[in-house]
Parts: structure tokens; C-alpha cells; sequence
């Protein structure tokens, strides 16, 4: 149905009042834009004729409304009128007047951009293509013509260069010649022009057109600004394409060099082109630019300082200030500024150095020795822009060095930390000089830049404090320093004061406190807030140790609290600052309240108050936790029963934080003035916290059943606390224990919360023991109980009997070895966990006394139950551990004795080597022989499990006898038995722990040989030497950084399928293939995702990302998992090596992303082909984030095709959001 109104508005619109026809066109552009606006076949004919009339009206307010009538028309007529409309206006952009040729162009710009669906532009391209085409090419036609013909089609290609493979070759060739117009602004536009016309070219063409912009770059007789535009045209070309360009460096990077070089001297903008051109070649080609980055980086240092027209040899000396002002006056006659653009190439080659930095890790130790003095000496700059960049690429420099390093000890001189730390007195002398410039924004540069030298390297300005404390004062005094300065300053002040040794600001305290306590006063709140943080940093470096303390803070006391004390009760003022002022001034209380008691009762007061207020009150809880905790002990009796009924109520609260900021709050003031508060308080309490302890939230739970301990072992609680916890807290407790979750921090708090229940003595022993020994009976509902709950079960038992006393435990040991005499095999899980318990208890005590007990445990490994052998083994290890003179012999003369209980008995003596590796405990050496014989002895073993407890022990036992093992590992590293080879190659990949240990220098020699087994024949010793290069570069990777060179190709290599490796099964019916190599494979990409967490300089991404990641992502799904994994680190640390072949990845993703299980395939597959699919998702969501990736049209096609498909796009939703 037609829209009724329509007729009458268009009568109006051709009226000749122009208000009428203004309003007519209004009402239009309402009724166009309405939802269910339809037209018939004779309006809409009629409608598009004079919407096009409109566009030519005399009244440029008219014209300018039918334009935009046009973005909803087009959206709502046919296919047909779309092709008439747009053929008019190209007619009329080509041959009408020149006052209609704007608004033609602006017309067809706004049809091409609403175009509604790509069949309908298809058509309209098909027409209006070859016409734009003819506008370009036309020898007759104007310049501002073709310039309109090379915008519009500029947007056309950008939108839907895809649809228009056919013209590209004559597009190519059309635009191509323009690049020689003697016209600067065609020039340019063609430019834009290829650009967007490059992004959807096919390679050949593209490698057509790059050749031809490199034929007319070598033309020796080129005019110079033909030149600088066909630069312009590789720089763009390179943006356009991406990666894409990398095979035409070895033909442009030479030339651009070349000309960067030899330019003429006024020739500024060729060099800046070719600049930026090599600064898009780094970012974006980073496999193929390797050869020329040595030449680049010469090439950027050389014209970092390039200043033709002006020489600074006089400037060392002078002082800055004075000889500015010279300056100005002399040089008024002969030579401005305004002339000089050399400051342009500089900029450029700085820009181009920082993409040099960010793109190529493993040149940082060279860019030390080179570019860095440079950068420093580049700090005087003199145009404030160019000084920015300057500054940004030396930031670069330090954040890459970070990243890099992160973890690393600088005492290597190699390292690029070290090489950073012998240029700090230059780069604090340099930033000195300009943080007394004039110029605020390069004070705020200059603090970015020590900012980023605090955080990477946290100590080192401990001797250069004195000399930056001036430019600190001036930034923050001076009255024309801005917010932002002042901000800049404020946060590197704290950033230094945190990160050094407090004796270091000592002499420097009034220069400091000054400003920064006047800035507490600032009116703008981002000021007073950094100034409070600041200030509480100040209190830790005044007075670092309450006891001791060598520095008189005296005088800073009244003045630091005053400045704070107005902050903190002036009500109307930032949640921030009030925040800030109350966490900083709860530091001054706990630390010079000695000092302040006359005022402590104006204070605390406030604080409470604070408490009350809803957004104020998880800071206050926290501030008080800090008061408690003081060791001055302060007379908080004016507060301290309001505070904590505030506190107990806190505890019903739904805000998680704050619960968790009470707990700990009530805890310390429980411990420091439980004298002061009465057992119906602690009442109150108890019942709070019982409905506090779940397996939901173990963080909560333990913190829960620490303040019970604390308030049970409190001498002045009365027996009620007791009988509370008892009825209240005890069910809970028990609950939990059969939880299968609990661990950590929440099984070590619920320990120690039946130890104090004992201590206690409200409640008996025995009852709390037949309790814990219950909860392990499996209900007749609820089935068996967990594993993990019986290991609970057993902890909490022994740590009941030893706080009960000798004769509670000694009956209890009899009690559980009378249940494992009584030999009803039915009641299996009772006897678990008898031995788990007996175990327990046999860690922590002798259990010498009583007679027979490893017999009686022993026994038990004829048990046809698997887990109560396993537990008979984890005992009997344990038993020993309490008396090893007695035990560990009996052990050992078992395992040569008893072939059959063989394995069994080595899981007992490992858990023996590895609680006294743990514990740092020396073997006696006689055992130690003993246990070596017989471990080396079963490093052949046929049975794989035996050979991995045979490891672990002989890695355990380096740990603790480095001298004595590395060299006997090493010895068998040549064993002619690949299975003891590989033993001894896990062993010294459980030899390398997180914590530094001695074994550390005697490895680190020797370590090569290990891991050098990396090439052996076997797989099986193979695999194990990845594993071992594995642990290495998690825990210790200065252990291999030296060896990495060497060792990553060989590890590249195992990520191969190898066909050798991959045998059939005939399983009569039919046929099994077994791939022996797949384990190997996996364990290597595993490998390689650890060392780009930690030796990412060591590694070259894009050597490794094709062939060996591609082939990974079209492997197995166990191979799968990891490579999307590393496909996603790679996305975030080195993006350009991504982008780089981003292409060549999209196929085994989309394959992996499209696959279906078959029709027949089990839960499981459908299960594990689900988990694939969101694993190569958040791949893609990772590479989706990287900047630059939208120039792979098979990437942008793949995430169409995502967006097409629910389910997929669902989860990619979902992944996105996580």
C-alpha cells in the first residue's frame, strides 16, 4: 500500500517557494525514514526523478536535504532505479555544469555507501564502472573532475573491491599512468586510489602493479616529485596489502635506501616517504625484512639527528635557556623556522626505529650497543613533536626489554637489562636537562620515560635520587604546571618511593614532602588523590621499621597528618580522594600514633563514621586491619566496640570483597585487644561465621575458620565460644572435609582448626575423632567417597591426635592397625583410609614403638583393591619418613627382594626422597649409595611406570646431592639402552623446581648434554628431552638461553608428522593405523608455547609459524589444542610475524571450526569435537584483535562465514566476552 501522503509533499517540493520546498523535502526525509514505508511502481519513478531535480535547486539548503533523502531511498526502490538514478548523476558528474558536479559526487558517494545489498551494487558497478574509468583516463577532461572520479571510485573499492574481479586488471591499468599526472592533487588521489584497489588484488596483479611503481623509481631522469609520489605509492601499497608485499622487498627496500641516502638536501619529504615506507615494511613483513634490518637500523640512527640547518656543538655547554633566547633574536632575519622541515624526517626515522624495536626482539642486545646512546642523546631535540616521538621510541625500548626479560637476573652482561643498566646516568642526566625546559608537554614526556625505567628496572635510580628531586619540586610548584604534570609527577614519585630502599630518600624528605603535601591540597581530585597514594608511600620510606628507626621523622608527622586529616572529613569531594585519604591515613595511625595521641580520638572517630557509609566502608575495614595489626599497640578503646558491631554485621553482607576485607580486620583485632572485647561478642561472631563455610568458596572458608581459631585459642574466651563453635561451626567443618575440592590454604585452616578444637578441650577427643572417622563411611544415598576427601579425612586426623598428646595417638595407631589385622576384605574404604592415616600420622611422629607396624602395612599390598595398595605404598613411605634409620633399610632390602611388590615399594621410597628434598634433610651417604644402586638398576625396567617413579626419586635425590648425581646421570646419557637414556633425562627434568637450589650451578655445564638427546634415534629419549627443555624454560630459563640457537630447530623438527613413525594394526576384521609419533609431537608444541612466555628473544616467530605451526593446526586434536593456543600468544606479543602469513592460516582453522562428527560418533567424540571448535574460536578471536589482520580477505571472509552460522557465532560470542 502506497504511503498516501506522498503525492501531495511532492507537489510541494517542486513549488517555487523555497521554504516550501525545503519543508516538502523535511517531510520526505521523515516519511523515507519511517519503518514500514512502502511505494508503488509510478510513485517511485516519479519520487527518484525529483529527489534527483532537488539536487540541482538553486537553495543549497534544499540540495543538501535531498542528498540525504537519498541514504533511505535507495533502501527502499528497486534495482532498476537505482541503475537510472546513478547512470543521471555520473552523466552529470561528467558532462554537467561545474555548480552541479559537487553535489553529484557527494550524491553518488551517499548512493554507494546505503547500496543494500551486493547483488544490487553489483549491477550498479557494472554500469557506472567503465564510466568513472573514462572520467580518469580521459586526456580532455579537467582535473577536478578526474579528481572526483578517482574519490568516488576510491570508496567503491574499498566497499566492494571484491565484487569487481573482472575490471581489476583495466582499473589496474587506467590508474597506473595517473601516477605520472603532472598534477599534484591526481597524483595523490591515485594513490588512495591503488591503494584500496591493492587490498582485493590477486597476487599477480599485485606483483604487476608493485613492479611497475619500482620501474618508475628506478628511471633515473624522474622528476623529483614523481618520485615522491611513487614512494608514497609503495608505503601505501605496503599498508593496503599486509604481508602481501613481502616478496617485492628484495626489489624496493634496496631502491628506497638508496634514495633516502642520495636526495637532494631540500628533498625532506622523499626521505620522510621512504622512512615511513621501511616503518610499514617492519610492521608488516617481518619474515621477509630480515636481511635489511641491519641496514635500517644504520639508516634510522643516521637520520634521527639529521638537522641540515642547524648545528648544536654549541649547545653542550651553554646553558639551554639563555641560548634560546639568542636564538630567537638572531636568527629573525635569515631563517625561520617555518622553512625548515627536516624536523619531519627525523620524526619519521624515530617512528621507524620503534616499529624496529617492537617488531624484532631478538635484535635488543644490538640496539642497545647502537641505538640507544643515540635515543639518549636525541632527548635535546628541539622540535617538541619530534622530542615526543623520541620519547615514545625509547619507551618502546624499555617495554620491550621487559617483555623480554621478564624474570631474568641482570648480572649477565649479555642481557639487554644490563646493558640498560650501565645507560641509566645518561638517560637521568639527559631527562634532567629537560625537566627544566619550559615546555609542559615534554616535562610530561620526559616523566613517561622514567616511569617505564622504574617499572622495568626498579632500583636503579637509587643514586641518581638527589639529582631528579629539583624537576620533581618544579613540575608541582611551578605555577604553570597543568593537571596532567602534576599527575605525571605525583604517580613516578610513588613508583620510586615503592620500588627502592627507604635509606636512599632519607636526605632528600623535606625537598619531597613539601610539594607533595601542598598537592594533597589541589583543588582538581585526580591530583589529591595521587598526592594521598604518595603520601602513604612516604610514610613507609620515613619510618620503615617502627622498632628501629635511624632517621628523625618527627617534624613529617604533623604535617603529613594535617594535610590528610583535611582531606579525610571534608564530606563533599571524589570517591577517590576519599578513599585514598582513608587508607592513607590508616597507615599514619598504625605508624606514628604514638605520636599522635592527643589527636587520635579526633580521628578514629572519622573512621568509624566512614564505615557506616556504603561506598566508603570496605576502604575503612581495611584501614582498620592496618590500625590492628600496628605493633605500637594504640589505645583504641573510644572505638573499638563500635567497630566491631559494625564488623559482625558486615558479615551478613551479599558484597563478597567485604567480607573477605572483615574477616581479616576482626581476625587482627581479635588478636591484638581481644582483652578488650567480651566473649558475647565473640558469640555473636561464631554464629555469623558458620553459615560462611562452604566448598563454593574456599578463599572465604579459610579465612572463616582461621578467625574461628583465633577466637577458640584466645585465653579469655569463656567455655560458651567453645560450645558455640562446637554446635555451630564443627557440622560445617565436617561437611567440608568430604569435600572433594578442598585444598590449599582452606585444608591447612581446617588442620588447624580441629587442633585448636582439641587444645580447646571443649570437646573431647574421642568424639571428635569418631566424628572425622564417620564422615568417610559412604552414605547409603550418596554413594562412596572421594579420593581426595579420604587424603582430607586423614590430615585432619593426624593432626587431632598429635595436638591430643602421646597416649590419644598411641591408642589411635592401634585402633586403625587392629582395623587392617581384621581381614574382612568387605570394608575396603575403612581400611584406606586406616593407611592414609597411618601414613599421616607416621609423617609428622615416630611410630618406632610400635612393633611390626611396616609388616602389618606391608601386608596390605596383597589387597586385590588397586587404590589400597596404592595407599599401603603412599603409608609405608611415610612410616619411614618419621624413622629413617629404621625404616629406609627395610625398604630397600623389600624392593631387591620382593620382584612382585616391586612398584609399589619404589612409590614408597619416592615419597620418602621427596619430602626430604622438600624438607632440605641429608640422606646418610651409605643409604645414599644404596638407593642409587638400586635405582640405577631399574632404569631399564620393561614397565613404564616403574621407570617414572625411578626418575622422580633419582631427580629428588639431585636435589639434594648435586655433586654426587649430575656427573652419574651424565655418565648414562650414553647408555647403550635408549629406555635408561631417557630415565635419566626425566630425572633431571624433575631436578629443575621453581625455587633456586644448588643443584642449579652444577647443572647448568652439563644441562647441554641432556637436552641434546633431543636428535637420538629413540622417541621415547627424545620425548623425554622435550619434556625436560620444557620444564627448564618454565622454571629456570637462564638454564638454556645460550643453548636455544641450537636446540630450536631440532625442536621444530620434532613437530613433524613422520610417516617412519605411523604403522598399521591388522586387527583382523579391519585394519588400525597407530601413530607412535603423536605424544612427541604434542609434548614439542607444548614446549614451544612455555619458551614464548619466557626466552621469547630467543625465539624467530615467523621461522616457526610456516611450515611447523601451520602443519600443527591441521594435525591431530590432541596436536590441535596446544597450536591454538600458541597461535593466540603469538597474536599478542608479536603480531606482525602473525599477520605476516595470516592467510596461509585461515584454511586448517576453517576446516577445524566446519567439521562434523559422523552421524554414528559417541558422546565423547561430539564432546571433544565441541571442545575443538571453541579452542579454534578463541584462536580466532585472538587473531580477530590484531590490528591490521582485516588486509587477509580470507581472514575477513573466514569471519563472515562465522557471523553467517548461529551456533558458531554463539560461541564465538561467547569466547569473545569471557
Amino acid at each position: 500500500m502506497a504511503n498516501s501522503s506522498i503525492p501531495s509533499i511532492l507537489e510541494k517540493m517542486t513549488g517555487k517557494d523555497k521554504d516550501y520546498r525545503y519543508m516538502a523535502t523535511s517531510d520526505l526525509l521523515n516519511e523515507l525514514n519511517k519503518e514500514g514505508f512502502k511505494l508503488d511502481i509510478d510513485l517511485e519513478l516519479r519520487l527518484s526523478n525529483i529527489v534527483l531535480q532537488q539536487l540541482d535547486d538553486a537553495a543549497g539548503d534544499v540540495s543538501g536535504l535531498a542528498v540525504k533523502c537519498l541514504a533511505p531511498l535507495v533502501k527502499k526502490i528497486h534495482e532498476a532505479q537505482v541503475l537510472e538514478m546513478t547512470d543521471k548523476l555520473c552523466d552529470k558528474l561528467l558532462n554537467g555544469k561545474d555548480q552541479h558536479r559537487d553535489i553529484a559526487s557527494i550524491a553518488l558517494k551517499t548512493i554507494f555507501s546505503e547500496v543494500p545489498t551486493s547483488s544490487v551494487a553489483q549491477s550498479v558497478l557494472v554500469s557506472v564502472s567503465p564510466k568513472l574509468i573514462g572520467g580518469i583516463t580521459s586526456p580532455a577532461m579537467k582535473t577536478d573532475i578526474k579528481c572526483e572520479c578517482l574519490d568516488i571510485l576510491c570508496d567503491i573499492l574499498h566497499k566492494f573491491g571484491n565484487l569487481m574481479t573482472s575490471d581489476h586488471e583495466v582499473l589496474l591499468g587506467a590508474l597506473l599512468p595517473q601516477l605520472s599526472s603532472n598534477q599534484a592533487s591526481v597524483r595523490k588521489k591515485t594513490v588512495s586510489c591503488i591503494a584500496s584497489l591493492a587490498s582485493s588484488l590477486s597476487d599477480d596483479l599485485l606483483a604487476k602493479g608493485t613492479t611497475e611503481v619500482v620501474r618508475l623509481l628506478q628511471n633515473k631522469g624522474t622528476k623529483p616529485e614523481m618520485t615522491r609520489t611513487n614512494i608514497q605509492m609503495i608505503g601505501a601499497l605496503s599498508r593496503a596489502v599486509g604481508y602481501r608485499f613481502g616478496p617485492h622487498l628484495g626489489d624496493t627496500v634496496p631502491v628506497l635506501i638508496k634514495y633516502c641516502m642520495n636526495a637532494s638536501e631540500n628533498d625532506e619529504e622523499l626521505r620522510e616517504y621512504s622512512l615511513q615506507a621501511l616503518e610499514s615494511f617492519l610492521l608488516r613483513c617481518p619474515r621477509d625484512i630480515v636481511l635489511y634490518c641491519n641496514e635500517i637500523l644504520r639508516l634510522t640512527l643516521e637520520y634521527l639527528s639529521y638537522d641540515p640547518n642547524f648545528t648544536d656543538n654549541m649547545e653542550e655547554d651553554t646553558d639551554d635557556e639563555v641560548h634560546d633566547d639568542e636564538e630567537d633574536d638572531d636568527s629573525a632575519n635569515e631563517y625561520t623556522d617555518d622553512e625548515d622541515v627536516s624536523w619531519k624526517v627525523r620524526r619519521a626515522a624515530a617512528k621507524c626505529l620503534a616499529a624496529l624495536i617492537v617488531s624484532r626482539p631478538e635484535m635488543l642486545s644490538n640496539l642497545y650497543d647502537k641505538a640507544c646512546p643515540k635515543l639518549v642523546d636525541r632527548f635535546k631535540e628541539r622540535e617538541e613533536n619530534v622530542k615526543m616521538d623520541v620519547f615514545n621510541t625509547f619507551i618502546e625500548l624499555l617495554r620491550q626489554t621487559g617483555n623480554v626479560t621478564k624474570g631474568q637476573i641482570d648480572v649477565d652482561k649479555l642481557s639487554p637489562r644490563w646493558s640498560l643498566k650501565q645507560e641509566v646516568p645518561k638517560v637521568v642526566k639527559s631527562i634532567n636537562r629537560q625537566l627544566c625546559e619550559k615546555s609542559i608537554k615534554t616535562k610530561i614526556g620526559a616523566f613517561s620515560v622514567l616511569k617505564e625505567l622504574v617499572v622495568v628496572l626498579p632500583d636503579c635510580l637509587a643514586d641518581h635520587i638527589g639529582s631528579l628531586i629539583p624537576g620533581i619540586e618544579k613540575a608541582l610548584c611551578e605555577k604553570s604546571s597543568t593537571s596532567n604534570l602534576k599527575i605525571e609527577a605525583l604517580i613516578f614519585t610513588r613508583l620510586v618511593l615503592a620500588s627502592h630502599s627507604p635509606a636512599v630518600f632519607h636526605p632528600y624528605i623535606k625537598a619531597i614532602s613539601a610539594p607533595v603535601l601542598s598537592a594533597v591540597g589541589e583543588r582538581y581530585y585526580k591530583v589529591t588523590a595521587e598526592a594521598l597514594r604518595v603520601c602513604g608511600e612516604l610514610v613507609r620510606v620515613i619510618c620503615p621499621n617502627i622498632k628501629v628507626s635511624d632517621f628523625d621523622y618527627k617534624p613529617y608527622v604533623h604535617p603529613i597528618y594535617n594535610a590528610i586529616m583535611s582531606r579525610l572529613t571534608n564530606q563533599d569531594q571524589d570517591q577517590e580522594v576519599k578513599e585514598c585519604a582513608i587508607s592513607c591515613m590508616g597507615f599514619v595511625v598504625s605508624t606514628f600514633g604514638d605520636h599522635l595521641t592527643a589527636e587520635l580520638p579526633a580521628c578514629l572517630p572519622v573512621l568509624v563514621d566512614r564505615m557506616g557509609n556504603e561506598i566508603t566502608r570496605l576502604t575503612a575495614v581495611k584501614a582498620f586491619a592496618v590500625i590492628a595489626a600496628s605493633p605500637l599497640h594504640l589505645d583504641l578503646s573510644c572505638v573499638l566496640e563500635h567497630v566491631i558491631v559494625e564488623l559482625t554485621a558486615f558479615l551478613r553482607k551479599a558484597n563478597r570483597t567485604l567480607r573477605q576485607a572483615t574477616l581479616g580486620t576482626l581476625n587482627t583485632l581479635i588478636v591484638a585487644y581481644g582483652d578488650r572485647i567480651g566473649s558475647t561478642a565473640y558469640e555473636v561472631i561464631i554464629v555469623e561465621l558458620s553459615t560462611l563455610i562452604s566448598e563454593s568458596d574456599l578463599h572465604m572458608t579459610a579465612l572463616t575458620l582461621e578467625l574461628c581459631c583465633t577466637l577458640m585459642s584466645d585465653r579469655r574466651s569463656g567455655p560458651t565460644v567453645g560450645l558455640t563453635v562446637r554446635n555451630k561451626v564443627l557440622p560445617q567443618a565436617l561437611a567440608l572435609v568430604k569435600s572433594s575440592l578442598l585444598q590449599g590454604q582452606a585444608l591447612s585452616a581446617l588442620q588447624n582448626f580441629f587442633a585448636t578444637l582439641v587444645y580447646s578441650a571443649n570437646t573431647s577427643f574421642d568424639v571428635l575423632l569418631e566424628f572425622l572417622l564417620s564422615t568417610a563411611k559412604p552414605s547409603p544415598q550418596g554413594g562412596g567417597i572421594a579420593k581426595q576427601a579420604l587424603f582430607s579425612i586423614a590430615r585432619c586426623v593426624a593432626v587431632l591426635c598429635l595436638a591430643a598428646g602421646d597416649h590419644k595417638c598411641s591408642s589411635t595407631v592401634k585402633m586403625l592397625t587392629d582395623i587392617l589385622k581384621d581381614d574382612s576384605s568387605s570394608n575396603s574404604a575403612k581400611q584406606h583410609l586406616a593407611l592414609l592415616c597411618l601414613g599421616e600420622i607416621g609423617r609428622r611422629k615416630n611410630l618406632s614403638s610400635h612393633v611390626h607396624i611396616e609388616n602389618i602395612v606391608i601386608e596390605s599390598f596383597q589387597s586385590p583393591f588397586e587404590e589400597i595398595k596404592s595407599a599401603a605404598s603412599y603409608a609405608l613411605g611415610n612410616i619411614a619418613v618419621g624413622n629413617l634409620p629404621k625404616y629406609l633399610p627395610f625398604i630397600l632390602n623389600q624392593i631387591d627382594n620382593q620382584q612382585k611388590k616391586q612398584y609399589l615399594l619404589l612409590h614408597s621410597l619416592k615419597e620418602v626422597i621427596v619430602r626430604q628434598s622438600v624438607d632440605k634433610a641429608e640422606f646418610q651417604d651409605s643409604s645414599v649409595e644404596k638407593i642409587l644402586n638400586l635405582l640405577f638398576n631399574h632404569c631399564e625396567s620393561e614397565e613404564e611406570g616403574v621407570r617414572n617413579v625411578v626418575a622422580e626419586c633419582l631427580g629428588k635425590i639431585a636435589l639434594i646431592k648435586p655433586l654426587k648425581l649430575v656427573p652419574a646421570l651424565k655418565e648414562r646419557t650414553t647408555s647403550p639402552v635408549a629406555f635408561t637414556r631417557a630415565t635419566v633425562v626425566v630425572a633431571v627434568k624433575y631436578s629443575i623446581v621453581e625455587r633456586p637450589e644448588k643443584i642449579d650451578s652444577v647443572l647448568y655445564p652439563e644441562i647441554s648434554t641432556f637436552l641434546m638427546l633431543i636428535k637420538d634415534q629413540d622417541r621415547h629419549v627424545r620425548r623425554a628431552a622435550v619434556l625436560a627443555l620444557s620444564t627448564a624454560g618454565h622454571n629456570k630459563p637462564n638454564l638454556i638461553k645460550g643453548l636455544l640457537p641450537e636446540l630450536l630447530p631440532l625442536l621444530y623438527d620434532q613437530t613433524v608428522i613422520k610417516k617412519e613413525l605411523i604403522r598399521t594394526v591388522d586387527l583382523g576384521p579391519f585394519k588400525h593405523t597407530v601413530d607412535d609419533g603423536l605424544e612427541l609431537r604434542k609434548a614439542a608444541f607444548e614446549c614451544v608455547d612455555t619458551l614464548l612466555d619466557n626466552c621469547l628473544d630467543q625465539l624467530n616467530p615467523s621461522s616457526f609459524i610456516v611450515p611447523y605451526l601451520k602443519s600443527g593446526l591441521d594435525d591431530h586434536y590432541d596436536v590441535k589444542m596446544p597450536c591454538h593456543l600458541i597461535l593466540s600468544k603469538l597474536a599478542d606479543k608479536c603480531p606482525s610475524a602473525v599477520l605476516a602469513v595470516l592467510d596461509s592460516l585461515v584454511e586448517p582453522l576453517q576446516k577445524t571450526v566446519n567439521f562434523k562428527p559422523k552421524q554414528d560418533a559417541v558422546k565423547q567424540e561430539v564432546d571433544r569435537n565441541e571442545d575443538m571448535i571453541r579452542s579454534a574460536l578463541r584462536a580466532i578471536a585472538s587473531l580477530n584483535h590484531v590490528s591490521g589482520g582485516d588486509c587477509s580477505h580470507k581472514f575477513k571472509n573466514l569471519m563472515a562465514e562465522i557471523a553467517k552460522s548461529q551456533s558458531l557465532w554463539e560461541k564465538y560470542c561467547s569466547i569473545r566476552n569471557e
